[in-house]
């Protein structure tokens, strides 16, 4: 069977690769207590360990009883559209027209219909190095060039205007942003944000930033959206991360108005609608019952991120830049390693315990950096890191 050669441009998610060989490993005996083993602590994958909000759930299932399942208009039910502009003011002190949000399934369908809207073969898209590996492959599966930046953790592992400009070229059509950022868990500051901006719009181009950890930012220097500093900005946004609601793959996007149609037309013929049953159940994520447990979570995740810099600092897992927001830390695995592929590998087989290589995320640093999530409980964490102290002792 001939393959199409976009395949070429699209590297495997390594990340997913070794979940694999952890998951097989934790069937083995080494890992069943009942033989004497330890089991595995996956502090790999990032997918809270809360589920959805109880008027989330309450939702669905009305949702259900009263047969409610019919396709939507592709860009979201009016009602969600709405709460969730609502929420932008609540939360963020923007205003935001409902008319510019477009609910989507999930938010890699948001940001594949923004890379097939804007971008094409021959068109460059500036992003950081570590980045997300799926939002570059975005970008080359619509035929565009991601071109990888690298950061240092001056910059808090991000872009910043003076890059963009000195890095801009003819082919340049935009950047890419996250903030805050999956590997790094770190933000972008405001006016830095504003700066970057400035130097696309003078350019031409769009600037589109990932927002999905937004409402997981712990700092108050950081947690501004975009969105405030302009309607040319283009933000993708999810209700996965912050409102617990990985599996139901919803998310949105807050669009120019000029963007709102073709963006329409596109998830039209690429996928209908959003789930009905996820958009009749996210329309409770903005009761006060559910936002008060969101921000209980958001204080517990905080919490775990209290305790896991500093005891990986201990063992000799130096964070460089300690994560304002989402529930990432990004550790130095250098002194143990020169490979943080061997080095994962190494603590799956010997401590029990996964944790995710920089491969993934970018060549700047796919060597030096192993990326932990603290989306796991208090007990799994404790666990995970005595357990990395041991086998670091060892070595």
């Amino acid at each position: 069977m001939r393959l199409a050669s976009r395949l070429d441009h699209i590297e495997p998610f390594y990340v997913m690769e070794c979940a694999k060989a952890a998951d097989e490993l934790a069937k083995s005996p080494a890992c069943d207590p009942a033989q004497g083993g330890e089991p595995m602590i996956f502090l790999n994958i990032g997918e809270p360990d809360f589920t959805a909000a109880a008027p989330v759930q309450r939702a669905a299932e009305a949702c259900l009883r009263s047969g409610r399942t019919q396709y939507t208009a592709a860009t979201g039910l009016p009602a969600l559209r709405e709460r969730i502009a609502a929420w932008y003011g609540t939360r963020f002190g923007v205003a935001v027209e409902p008319e510019r949000i477009v609910v989507t399934a999930g938010a890699s369908a948001a940001l594949q219909l923004v890379c097939l809207a804007l971008f094409e073969a021959g068109d460059d898209v500036l992003m950081p190095d570590p980045s997300y590996p799926c939002n570059r492959h975005f970008v080359a599966a619509a035929g565009a060039r991601a071109r990888l930046l690298p950061t240092s953790a001056a910059a808090r592992f991000q872009l910043d205007a003076a890059s963009v400009a000195a890095n801009w070229s003819a082919a340049t059509r935009g950047v890419l942003l996250a903030s805050p950022s999956n590997p790094t868990g770190t933000s972008i500051a405001a006016a830095e944000m504003a700066a970057i901006i400035e130097v696309v719009r003078a350019r031409g181009g769009t600037t589109i930033v990932d927002e999905i950890y937004l409402g997981l930012s712990y700092d108050e220097a950081f947690g501004h959206s975009a969105v405030a500093l302009g309607d040319d900005i283009v933000s993708v946004n999810s209700f996965s991360k912050y409102f617990s609601m990985t599996g139901w793959r919803l998310g949105w996007l807050v669009l120019p108005p000029a963007l709102v149609a073709p963006i329409e037309k596109l998830a039209q013929n690429l996928y209908i609608c959003p789930s009905t049953l996820a958009q009749h159940a996210a329309l409770a994520c903005f009761e006060p019952e559910a936002i008060t447990e969101y921000e209980r979570r958001r204080g517990e995740f905080r919490r775990r991120r209290d305790f896991v810099v500093p005891a990986l600092e201990r063992i000799g897992l130096p964070v460089p830049v300690v994560p304002d927001g989402a529930f990432y830390a990004w550790a130095d695995c250098s002194r143990f390693s020169n490979s943080s592929w061997d080095f994962c590998f190494e603590t799956m087989r010997r401590a029990h315990v996964a944790l995710t290589p920089g491969r993934d995320f970018g060549p700047a640093m796919a060597d030096r950096f192993v990326r932990l999530s603290f989306a796991s409980s208090m007990e799994r964490l404790q666990t995970g890191l005595s357990r990395l102290e041991r086998e670091l002792q060892r070595a």
